[in-house]
């Protein structure tokens, strides 16, 4: 069968009109060794060399801490355009991107915290979302379905990270400004995808969730 011809917007992850690939549902084959699958195992490993890198600078200020950081949150589009260039879809592909984001977002975090970068409120309050979304997804699985993407979420994810590596690159009042931002994106999401996860299944096909 031939592919759909692959446009620009598709592309970019923005056209997201039709049904999910059937490789990424419930029930299939994780389906490891994919080229995409390979960029979000390297962004995992990336994950504890940045928090080494971080903790061990002293002040929490590290540019060689923050250019990992900006590594492995910039490749965070990388694995899906690679996989709809490719065709290598998997399910593993859709359980590794939120996580992986997660656990980046989870360590600026600690970085944060431990050195007193950003307000300890806010860096709680996002932590407690972080929380709050495993929680929904569980209770998404527990009735049967993926949580569906909401691009809100997935724009969410850009001041909070960014916030959070200005944070660690420089002192501006910038980044508390862009994690706020941040913060009223991902809580106004968090409200979305709590109706979502308590609503009654529905019988068309829903797009699995790549970064709530």
């Amino acid at each position: 069968m031939a592919r759909t011809p692959l446009s620009t917007r598709r592309l970019l992850g923005l056209d997201r009109s039709g049904p999910p690939p059937a490789r990424t549902g419930r029930g299939q084959p994780l389906n490891p060794w994919t080229i995409p699958n390979a960029i979000g195992f390297a962004r995992l490993a990336l994950l504890p060399v940045f928090l080494v890198v971080a903790l061990s600078s002293g002040d929490g200020r590290s540019d060689t801490a923050a250019a990992i950081f900006c590594v492995i949150a910039g490749t965070d589009y990388l694995d899906g355009m690679v996989a709809r260039v490719t065709g290598q879809y998997s399910r593993l592909g859709v359980l590794l991107d939120p996580l992986v984001d997660r656990l980046l977002v989870t360590s600026g975090v600690v970085v944060a915290w431990t050195f007193d970068l950003l307000p300890r409120w806010a860096l709680a309050l996002l932590v407690a979302r972080e929380v709050a979304m495993l929680v929904l997804s569980e209770i998404a699985l527990a009735r049967g379905r993926d949580v569906e993407v909401r691009m809100l979420g997935r724009w969410a994810v850009w001041p909070t990270m960014f916030g959070l590596f200005l944070a660690m690159a420089s002192t501006t009042w910038i980044a508390a400004a862009i994690l706020f931002v941040g913060l009223v994106m991902t809580y106004a999401t968090t409200a979305l995808y709590l109706l979502d996860a308590f609503r009654p299944p529905s019988k068309r096909g829903r797009r699995p969730s790549t970064s709530p």
